[in-house]
């Protein structure tokens, strides 16, 4: 999927400035990295506000457009209103085709309902990570990666280590051990499918 964020060069900066811009409905916001300055722009609130409702906004390799030039970028940070469904600032890097970059990439879970240890074992599977940290080119970023779990036992846990990940890409873990990705709960006092599963990403 390729996403097109629009955006203006920004020359006027600072907090009356910022201010100014969000009463006009637009999103201050800056984009950094490679062989470049970094770049202020603006960019229309609502409709960046839309885009960041979309999941793959946040795992995707955006293309920024600004004043009618394109680079392809990340998402890197959104700061938001404390209490109002408002975006302060965005920031955005650069990417390179030839170099690896790491983000957050959402997991979804697939079969659990019709895994042993829902419907033979009694038990509910918890979704323990919601997304993991990878490292790839570009070019390989998956959207979301895809966890099976038609085949979970009862009281079984499906490791990091254990999923599948899509030719190119690895899984990034800071710190010790294998962390659960999912898990198959006993639920006490249940004995048959009503045990039921979490709700699916």
């Amino acid at each position: 999927m390729q996403i097109t964020v629009k955006a203006s060069r920004r020359t006027e900066q600072g907090s009356r400035a910022s201010r100014r811009l969000r009463r006009a409905g637009r999103v201050p916001g800056i984009v950094y990295g490679g062989d470049k300055a970094p770049q202020p722009i603006t960019l229309d609130h609502n409709e960046l506000y839309h885009q960041l409702n979309n999941e793959a906004f946040h795992a995707s390799i955006l293309t920024l457009e600004i004043d009618g030039e394109r680079e392809s970028v990340l998402l890197r940070d959104t700061q938001w209103h404390a209490y109002k469904p408002l975006v302060l600032h965005v920031d955005f890097q650069r990417v390179s085709a030839d170099e690896k970059i790491h983000l957050n990439v959402p997991l979804h879970f697939i079969g659990g309902e019709n895994s042993p240890a829902v419907k033979l074992g009694g038990c509910i599977i918890s979704h323990v990570l919601t997304e993991i940290e990878v490292r790839c080119l570009p070019k390989d970023l998956p959207e979301y990666i895809t966890v099976d779990l038609s085949n979970m036992q009862p009281e079984q846990s499906l490791h990091l280590s254990q999923l599948e990940l899509p030719p190119g890409v690895e899984a990034v873990h800071h710190g010790e051990g294998d962390p659960v990705v999912a898990t198959a709960l006993k639920v006490r006092g249940e004995s048959g499918p009503e045990g039921g599963e979490t709700t699916e990403s």
